[in-house]
């Protein structure tokens, strides 16, 4: 007999299903997170004041993804309209010390967090004493223990709640599967409870895609990726030295292992959305350092398992944001609903095709152009022409 195909069972991420996902701007007051939005956004919103809570409701904007390959098929292609694909960003208030127990407006803060898919964790490493530090000094690491405690005490709060739940049918008794499928449940959350107070995050560890089923019906804060900014002063950041950074990588590496650290200048990239293109090139080029906004943006896009495909034409070169896995039909219903529902097949050329042809005649040519169906997995930088039946009227 022939062996029995294996099936790969796929994998359940943490976090929300979909493909427009929000990054949220955390951190205490007075770090620079609101300054770091304008800069990120070239936007004037949100509030940076020299005093604690300057922002208290959420600011949104959304963030162009720098792409070469996008700038390359625009050249290429020379469409009358180039549009990049983005990323959504918020401005969260600043926590403070026993924010989980509702200190300093924390419940709303925290709420915000909830609402959002993953975290960019702003903490300061420069001094500046016209810019008052809310725990009086600069100490990134027990800033971070700060956050990383309020983060975790209401997750435990979230949890408990849920294990009380679950609890109630499991002291049922019995054989059902409900009973034994909450008796799971209450287990699980035994264990996330325990790591919790042991300082780590759920979203640093290893979980079946069952668990992770259960773990995302909680919304859990530390289930959220994380990358830590590091702000530092522009002239630490030039010459690539501050005397936190060996501490902050210890720390990051014991409670949130394998997240991103990266250092940047708040008052840097501030000072350079200010200017035009030219003239920010001009200058990085002087001083000696180049802006981490694209790495920042980049990254967080990478943490949230976000790929693009591209849709070319004369009229029209756009970069679509899907979630890695992501089959034909759902990357076309991205587009519009329709093509989704009478999805007939995916016209698939790969980037590097497109690049060196130039042309889609000379692509065909060559054999280049794959007819995929609806089982098809979209690729990180597939170029596609959706074909779809008529939609209802």
């Amino acid at each position: 007999m022939p062996p029995k195909k294996v099936v790969e069972e796929k994998k359940v991420l943490l976090g929300r299903p979909g493909n427009n996902l929000k990054a949220g701007i955390v951190g205490l007051a007075n770090v620079g997170k609101s300054t770091f939005f304008q800069a990120i956004t070239r936007s004037p919103l949100g509030n940076p004041a020299n005093y604690p809570f300057a922002t208290i409701d959420p600011e949104e904007a959304r963030v162009i993804v720098p792409s070469e390959r996008f700038n390359e098929l625009c050249r290429d292609y020379k469409s009358a309209s180039e549009v990049p694909a983005h990323l959504t960003v918020y401005d969260i208030a600043g926590l403070t010390k026993g924010a989980s127990a509702g200190e300093g407006l924390g419940n709303a803060f925290l709420s915000h967090i909830r609402a959002v898919d993953s975290i960019y964790q702003v903490v300061r490493c420069f001094d500046d004493a016209e810019i008052i530090h809310i725990e009086g000094d600069v100490d990134p690491v027990r800033d971070l223990e700060i956050i990383s405690t309020e983060l975790g005490l209401k997750d435990i709060e979230f949890c408990e709640k849920a294990f009380e739940a679950a609890d109630k049918i499991a002291k049922r008794g019995g054989q059902s599967l409900e009973v034994k499928q909450k008796k799971e449940e209450c287990a699980l959350i035994e264990r996330i409870i325990a790591l919790l107070k042991d300082g780590q995050r759920v979203a640093n560890q290893t979980w079946t895609s069952k668990e992770v089923e259960t773990i995302n019906t909680m919304q859990l804060l530390t289930a959220k990726p994380c990358i830590y900014l590091i702000n530092l002063s522009e002239r630490d950041y030039i010459r690539k030295k501050n005397k936190h950074l060996l501490r902050i990588k210890e720390w990051v590496d014991t409670h949130s292992p394998g997240d991103m650290i990266i250092p940047f200048s708040v008052c840097l990239e501030e000072r350079l959305s200010h200017m035009s293109e030219e003239d920010a090139a001009t200058e990085l080029k002087e001083i000696g350092a180049v802006s981490a906004l694209p790495k920042i943006i980049t990254t967080m896009r990478q943490k949230l398992d976000l790929i693009s495909f591209f849709t070319c034409g004369p009229d029209e070169v756009r970069e679509w944001t899907i979630r890695r896995g992501t089959k034909a039909p759902q990357a076309a219903g991205v587009i519009h609903n329709d093509l989704m529902n009478t999805f007939i097949l995916a016209q698939v050329m790969k980037y590097d095709d497109v690049v060196q042809y130039k042309d889609d005649a000379a692509i065909k040519a060559a054999g280049k152009v794959m007819q995929k169906g609806k089982d098809y997995v979209v690729e990180d930088g597939d170029v596609i022409y959706f074909r779809a039946g008529a939609g209802k009227n």
